[in-house]
């Protein structure tokens, strides 16, 4: 029998089973949108934006960056899900752009109690830099066509408010 570390969100999971009417979805993206943010848990990608479940691919990583499997899923979003439209959204106060690799190293360290500068950390120095640049990948990949419109935005964790840079 599986330990009970997980009993709570079982238990959360059958309440939401009990009322799930998502079932049949054909897994595209009913709006088009394809959105690439951070995995920081303050960031609910579908309510930013006012989409609910079905509307969207929905692609989190540490800082919302455009990394090869990022592209990966946005190929297959454009070609297969229905995506025409791609958000690249970053977010303020995102621990990745506010410390430095050897800040989190020492962070992680810490937790961990052991080594860990064998671990890479993708941090990100200049945050409007690297979404222009994640905005070109974007746009400049041979397998999106141009007909994919391509922004970058910046969430703010603070005010819930969604600005476009790029």
């Amino acid at each position: 029998m599986p330990s009970s570390d997980f009993d709570d969100l079982l238990a959360a999971n059958r309440a939401f089973a009990d009322s799930f009417t998502l079932g049949g979805f054909d897994g595209i993206a009913h709006a088009g949108v394809a959105i690439v943010t951070c995995m920081d848990s303050r960031i609910d990608p579908l309510g930013i934006l006012g989409l609910s479940p079905g509307d969207a691919k929905i692609f989190r990583n540490p800082g919302g960056r455009v990394t090869p499997q990022a592209l990966e899923a946005l190929v297959l979003g454009v070609h297969l899900l229905n995506v025409d439209r791609v958000l690249v959204v970053p977010h303020t106060r995102c621990a990745v752009a506010s410390n430095t690799e050897a800040e989190l190293r020492a962070a992680v360290e810490a937790s961990a109690g052991g080594d860990a500068s064998w671990q890479p950390f993708s941090v990100v120095e200049d945050q409007l830099a690297a979404l222009e640049e994640d905005v070109a990948k974007v746009r400049s990949h041979p397998l999106v066509p141009e007909t994919v419109r391509v922004g970058g935005f910046v969430y703010d964790v603070d005010t819930g408010l969604l600005e476009q840079h790029i």
